[in-house]
């Protein structure tokens, strides 16, 4: 039996806390896992930022990237060391550059998911071109903003077709505000649709493969406060269909991490935001489900680099549509995408492994998550972000935030153990 070890890269931006935490864990696992007669160890590295020969070899079995949908250079990398090199990605850097808000919403519209109305309409400025003013005279149609705006139907969000982070996001309530924020979105090309409302649940669904954790949020509270501890705030059923939705749109554009927001409406759940395929992964947003993604990330990652999972380089969308086809009520049709997604994430393979080589995660990330290290690195990340006089009085909020996690996972486990 040989010793192999899998090198796992972190491709990372501002992010301090969440790579910290997955590194010393991983340190602490000290695994050596079976696979085809090697014993399998794995070891992390940030990755660097440097001049490359498109030639040349990629050291990394695996890459949790980060950066690919703002840096140009990581980006490029990245996808060299997809197409070149046989690397495995989180996530697919072609899918993440081609697939922005207005793809998804027409391909999850296409599949018969609850997208609300939506509307593209013309940058109120353009990037100078050549052809630019030739081009707008000949073709460019003058159109009603306010005949628009009463199609899709008020209230409205205008948004990037492209954007994150609420960047540019403008709640309008009529045809004056509308032509308000139209006029001050300068070269922002511009989507329209209707909001739900009133909504009576907003919630946040993470996907990292094929785990899938629903969180109720609130995007009116402070950063530190939007994802709330709630618990038995949605039944079975809906749980079942909000990780099937998560499962049919990370599956369908290639994610293997991205979260998918969704509106519940008279006992409907509508998608309204769900190409965030660098998803926010920080202890001063997620603080009490701060563990669970370390925890996700770290199962999904370890079960890919250890079998070396093949990444497809192009996508199917094929099967989805042939479902899409068949001539069945919508929940059946929800539920087929998602089979198809758990099939193409090997979930079932994923469980088994999980079963029999990261069973201690869970004590060992427990027990982390208790310790001295992890507060010094939620005091670190805190830091980053609050001005000197809060530090302390945020880092013993978000860490006592962890803190209730422990407390909530440790009943869990005495529960598995019973």
């Amino acid at each position: 039996m040989a010793n192999v070890t899998r090198r796992i890269g972190l491709s990372l931006g501002a992010d301090l806390c969440w790579p910290a935490c997955y590194e010393e864990i991983l340190k602490r696992l000290k695994l050596s896992i079976p696979v085809d007669g090697d014993a399998v160890s794995f070891e992390t590295e940030r990755v660097t930022i440097e001049p490359f020969d498109l030639s040349q070899p990629v050291k990394y079995d695996l890459i949790i990237d980060r950066l690919t949908h703002w840096l140009p250079i990581t980006r490029e990398w990245i996808k060299k060391a997809v197409v070149m090199n046989g690397a495995y990605v989180l996530n697919n850097p072609f899918a993440i550059q081609a697939m922005e808000k207005n793809t998804t919403y027409v391909a999850m519209m296409h599949l018969g998911l609850p997208v609300p109305p939506t509307w593209m309409i013309p940058n109120k400025q353009h990037k100078y071109h050549a052809d630019l003013q030739v081009t707008l005279n000949r073709y460019a149609r003058l159109f009603d903003l306010g005949e628009v705006g009463e199609k899709v139907g008020y209230p409205l969000f205008m948004k990037p077709y492209d954007g994150g982070g609420w960047q540019g996001v403008s709640k309008i309530d009529n045809e004056q505000e509308l032509r308000v924020a139209y006029e001050k979105s300068g070269e922002y090309l511009m989507l329209l649709q209707k909001a739900i409302t009133p909504f009576d649940l907003f919630v946040r669904c993470v996907g990292v493969g094929p785990q899938v954790n629903v969180i109720k949020y609130n995007p009116d509270a402070p950063l530190h406060d939007r994802y709330t501890v709630a618990f038995n705030f949605v039944d079975a059923e809906e749980w079942s269909l909000l990780t099937d939705m998560t499962l049919t749109i990370n599956t369908f554009f290639g994610w293997d991490f991205n979260s998918c927001e969704a509106l519940r409406k008279d006992g409907m759940f509508y998608p309204i935001d769900f190409a965030n395929a660098c998803p926010d992964s920080q202890v001063t947003s997620l603080h009490y489900h701060f563990p669970w993604l370390v925890k996700a990330i770290m199962r999904w990652t370890i079960f890919c680099a250890a079998t070396r999972r093949q990444m497809p380089r192009m996508l199917d969308w094929q099967p989805f549509y042939d479902i899409q086809q068949q001539d069945l009520p919508f929940r059946e049709k929800l539920r087929a995408y998602a089979d198809l997604g758990r099939k193409r994430l090997e979930a079932d393979r994923f469980e088994e492994f999980c079963q029999k080589h990261l069973a201690h995660l869970d004590e060992a990330a427990w027990e982390f998550f208790g310790s001295d290290r992890a507060k010094e690195i939620v005091r670190a990340k805190t830091a980053a972000l609050y001005p000197a006089h809060e530090v302390e009085q945020f880092t013993e909020h978000f860490f006592g935030m962890v803190g209730f996690w422990r407390k909530t996972e440790s009943d869990r486990l005495a529960l598995g153990k019973s």
